[in-house]
């Protein structure tokens, strides 16, 4: 740990979401419930794709890794999270610090890409349903997933290898309910820029990519949608994006308004809120979206529940 040795901060204080006595206890208790629904939420849609055949397909294929996704990456920010309502100090070790970091970026840069590649499902399903199979065969959606997990450890480790390399002056006490690199580099005494740059480059490269797939897989649905005749038709084209969709905007959505925007323009106090979106909300949100706007889930849970208290 090259960069414990050069810096004198060996452990950091997470500041939490706010300072305020009154809301600790409530804030504790509501972000508990958050945490519960998201990990019965998504163990559940993990367990129901595993149990139900009729969803081994790669559709369920990578929403049952964006579930695993999910629930990892809220267990990685949310333990931590809740300590620092019922602790006075919610100390962090340098190297847990940099551990909670990597696991951060790694499942969030995931993410990003898992949900292009179900774009780009959608996309062979919708406009080339009659190579669908051949195209999305168990050999091509295990590269396409060993790709986002790639992508997912290649982030991590640039982001981390850029915070490693910080020298901390500037006190211990980190402006976030987590380790994230922009509160990190306030504490840097050394010169940002070069991090911050590779912040931008990092974030560009996992949002962008995966937006730019995702833009183009939907404007050929859409064409393809346009070109069939019935409506009944388009309305079950629609009905099978729907979900995905919503997932999208979210989760794209708080994530560039957190790190496309320069410090001065957004403070980090306010980004709490948005970092609160993608790391709490989202997890939670996405196996709700799915069950409840999609049939085959529907139909699938229906089905196992009637096994079990039959």
């Amino acid at each position: 740990m090259a960069a414990a040795n050069s810096s004198s901060v060996t452990e950091f204080i997470l500041s939490g979401l706010t300072d305020q006595p009154g809301l600790q206890l409530p804030l504790f208790f509501l972000f508990l419930g958050f945490y519960l629904v998201t990990v019965v939420g998504n163990l559940g849609l993990i367990t129901l794709i595993g149990l139900n055949a009729r969803l081994h397909t790669p559709m369920y294929f990578f929403l049952f890794n964006l579930s695993l996704i999910d629930f990892s990456f809220s267990t990685t920010i949310t333990p931590k999270m809740l300590e620092s309502f019922i602790s006075n100090k919610n100390f962090i070790q340098h190297a847990g610090c940099l551990t909670q970091f990597f696991f951060f970026c790694f499942f969030v840069i995931s993410e990003s890409f898992v949900l292009s590649a179900m774009a780009y499902d959608r996309y062979v399903a919708i406009c080339k349903p009659l190579v669908y199979t051949t195209a999305m065969s168990p050999q091509v959606c295990l590269l396409l997933l060993l790709g986002v997990y790639g992508m997912g450890f290649s982030g991590a480790l640039a982001h981390v290898g850029s915070v490693a390399s910080l020298t901390f002056c500037a006190g211990n006490l980190v402006n976030h309910f987590m380790c994230d690199i922009l509160p990190l580099l306030e504490l840097s005494c050394n010169s940002t820029y070069v991090h911050e740059l590779v912040v931008y480059i990092v974030v560009g490269i996992a949002i962008g990519v995966p937006i730019i797939t995702i833009f183009i897989s939907y404007a050929l649905i859409l064409s393809s949608i346009l070109h069939i005749p019935s409506t009944e038709g388009k309305s079950k084209a629609f009905s099978t994006c729907s979900s995905h969709i919503i997932v999208v905007c979210l989760f794209f959505g708080s994530g560039a308004f957190m790190y496309l925007k320069p410090p001065s323009v957004f403070p980090l106090a306010q980004g709490k809120v948005s970092s609160l979106f993608y790391t709490i909300v989202v997890p939670m949100s996405n196996p709700l979206i799915y069950s409840l706007r999609n049939k085959d889930v529907k139909v699938s849970l229906r089905k196992t529940l009637g096994k079990i208290f039959s």
